[in-house]
């Protein structure tokens, strides 16, 4: 990492809009800080807080959200990938076009390196393995996604154990893809449920923890301007 120091930026005083109908979803707005944890001028590396929003949502109540508090601070910022609401952890913003293009084609070729903390339920026997099982969304129960071997996107996540405790284990989770919620589903294929997701745990899951204990700790990939690795660190704070 380059830099050593930390800026915090605020949510804005949104101003929401008169509505006569609710949905039946509204995000919180989350009051936790985005942090700078490494800047540029071509990017940035930030940690989103869990209960933010990586985009805006469709909703107008919904737009509060990590790249619309970004922009207040940084203009040009834009999104290259997300991270979940309940998700916090580290993510890359570039700053131009040409750093944007470069990153996301890093992604679409499988070349950012990733790493999750995460705490799952019971104690896992396997030090290290893996999970492939193909994920596709589950459309009647949008957004909640489902293993199907017949018309599932190839998925694939290795693991290692990281702590036994006595009903639960932190551990370390590398995608080698992206699907959407694929640790998620994947750790609830492995019979060990994320503690605190609501979309895939079981109640008793569910109720170990007040918030969904997933953060990505370690994002790597090649600096588009200098060519050279770039690897930043964002510890879990669970």
């Amino acid at each position: 990492m380059a830099a050593d120091y930390t800026l915090v930026i605020w949510a804005a005083d949104f101003t929401l809009p008169a509505m006569t109908d609710l949905p039946p979803y509204i995000v919180p707005h989350s009051q936790e800080e985005i942090r700078i944890l490494y800047q540029d001028e071509n990017l940035l590396l930030v940690r989103k807080p869990d209960l933010l929003l990586s985009i805006p949502g469709r909703h107008p109540l919904n737009k509060d959200c990590l790249i619309t508090r970004l922009q207040q601070q940084y203009p040009t910022a834009t999104i290259v990938h997300r991270l979940d609401l309940d998700t916090s952890g580290i993510m890359v913003i570039p700053l131009d076009k040409p750093t944007h293009a470069h990153i996301s084609r890093q992604f679409q070729e499988r070349k950012v390196e990733k790493r999750y903390d995460a705490i799952v339920y019971g104690v896992v026997e396997e030090d290290t393995g893996q999970v492939e099982l193909p994920i596709r969304c589950d459309w009647e129960r949008r957004p909640l996604q489902m293993i199907d071997h017949e018309q599932g996107k190839h998925a694939l996540t290795r693991f290692e154990v990281m702590e036994r405790m006595a009903d639960r284990t932190r551990m370390l989770l590398k995608p080698v893809t992206g699907r959407s919620h694929q640790l998620r589903i994947h750790m609830r294929e492995l019979g060990h449920p994320i503690l605190g997701c609501d979309m895939y745990a079981h109640p008793t899951a569910l109720a170990m923890a007040d918030r969904l204990l997933l953060h990505a700790s370690y994002l790597a990939f090649e600096h588009p301007a200098t060519g050279e690795w770039l690897s930043g660190d964002c510890p879990a704070d669970f």
